[in-house]
């Protein structure tokens, strides 16, 4: 998941760039919402394990 940030990082860089032209924009644009989505469900994953784990804990008296 750190590469997909270093990724958004070089796709904000692009973006911010006067020389890149709107279509290419776009395209980057796209790249990073798909990039955004793949983070999130990797942030959920973790939350619902997280979750569990503290089910677990709290059943066995932690």
């Amino acid at each position: 998941m750190e590469e997909a940030f270093e990724e958004l990082n070089e796709l904000l860089t692009k973006m911010d760039s006067d020389q890149i032209s709107l279509e290419d924009s776009f395209k980057l644009y796209q790249e990073g919402v798909q990039l955004v989505r793949y983070c999130n469900e990797k942030i959920d994953k973790v939350e619902k394990q997280l979750m569990i784990l503290n089910e677990m804990g709290e059943e066995n008296g932690g």
